[in-house]
């Protein structure tokens, strides 16, 4: 393949199909490179906001979360409600692959490959080099272009070679099986529930999970410790919630970032989104609608610097994200680097968990992606709890 594109996405994910469908619909002659048979390990989960914003048809959703159980290291549980409304839960095989679907219905055109380097040609266009297979044989192909949005992951090979200035963003590392839901659900399985396990023997740094998917489950957890065995304490997760000899479809594993980078673009013609960009929402884990904005935000930098030809306007894709969404991520990263440190603050935790306030406030600032600043006197209630358990005052 030897042609020329106004941009080339690199990654067919959320982000990076969301980037090429805003692109295509402006009429742009994009290039979305994906490397085939790549799932994300990942819960899930997409709030309500998402669903409005990005146009997610119901019959994407292969379960409606109506309820979140927080499990503490005791064993305590607290079960919140969400009122007047649902969490969406997708399937990434299916639901990714529909996006990428969806921005090739728009115009853009999809290449299963692998991404190798970018290098630029004598009259200083940008050219991306990616290996394919042509009839079993890996074939190196490239393609020029005016554009680049990396949404290559974590680990983004174009952030490396492109954008500089920024150590890689911390990471934790997530491991999930997808298991068959058994004809006859272990006693006290909810189908609509969400499980969030505290538990130093499911993660001594993040948490465990059990989210429903319909007709499977995905069991996982995550840890920034590399000596902590993430499948044993997924095993763990599954005997505990009575998933041990449930079928195994598949098992996933990736790395997510757990803190925006300080820059994502090259101040040229390089833009990252997603993962690339370190947009997992720190404490939760939470991407996908992160993603889908991040994508946008980053087709949005690219068509203008296709407009305008000014490569400085590539610098607004993360100016609008954080500050839309920067406090909420200091916040959860805040809470995350203290609350997680050992299972006696998750045991806090998960009893402040217990107060209205909190799962109300909680919730509806997930679900509409805001913080939530009416009802003032519940953020004084809220931070004179806080202040009791953080000084060992509240009984546990």
């Amino acid at each position: 393949m030897n042609s020329t594109f106004d941009a080339v996405v690199v990654g067919g994910g959320p982000a990076g199909a969301t980037a090429a469908q805003t692109l295509a619909e402006r009429g742009y002659h994009v290039l979305m490179l994906d490397r085939a048979g790549r799932i994300k390990p990942c819960g899930g989960a997409i709030p309500p906001r998402a669903i409005r914003d990005f146009d997610i048809p119901d019959e994407l959703l292969v379960a409606k979360a109506r309820s979140a159980r927080m499990v503490a290291p005791s064993g305590h549980r607290v079960d919140i409600p969400i009122d007047n409304g649902f969490v969406g839960m997708v399937d990434r095989e299916v639901f990714d692959e529909w996006l990428r679907e969806r921005a090739v219905a728009r115009g853009a055109q999809r290449h299963d490959g692998s991404f190798d380097r970018l290098s630029r040609d004598p009259d200083g266009i940008s050219v991306v080099h990616f290996t394919h297979r042509i009839d079993g044989a890996e074939v190196q192909a490239r393609v020029r272009t005016r554009a680049v949005i990396g949404a290559d992951g974590a680990r983004s090979r174009v952030a490396t070679q492109a954008v500089r200035g920024d150590e890689p963003a911390p990471c934790v590392f997530a491991y999930h099986e997808i298991v068959r839901r058994p004809a006859a659900p272990p006693e006290g399985y909810d189908p609509a529930r969400c499980d969030v396990v505290y538990d130093a023997r499911c993660s001594p740094d993040f948490y465990g999970w059990v989210f429903p998917h319909g007709d499977t489950l995905s069991i996982g957890t995550g840890s920034a410790d590399k000596g902590f065995s993430l499948r044993a304490a997924t095993a763990r997760l599954r005997a505990d919630s009575g998933m041990a000899n449930a079928e195994t479809v598949r098992r996933e594993g990736a790395p997510l970032p757990m803190r925006p980078l300080r820059k994502w673009d090259n101040g040229r013609d390089v833009v990252l989104a997603g993962d690339a960009a370190g947009v997992v929402a720190p404490a939760s884990g939470e991407g996908i609608y992160y993603a889908l904005l991040g994508g946008q935000l980053a087709g949005e930098a690219a068509a203008e610097l296709l407009r305008t030809g000014d490569g400085k306007v590539l610098a607004q894709a993360r100016k609008r994200f954080m500050k839309a969404h920067g406090t909420v991520f200091r916040v959860l990263g805040i809470m995350q680097w203290f609350w997680y440190r050992n299972d006696r603050l998750r045991e806090r935790f998960v009893k402040i968990c217990e107060d209205v306030d909190v799962q109300r406030l909680t919730f509806e600032s997930y679900m509409n992606k805001e913080l939530v600043r009416r009802k003032p006197m519940a953020h004084v209630r809220i931070f004179f709890k806080d202040l009791a358990h953080l000084l060992g005052l509240a009984r546990v």
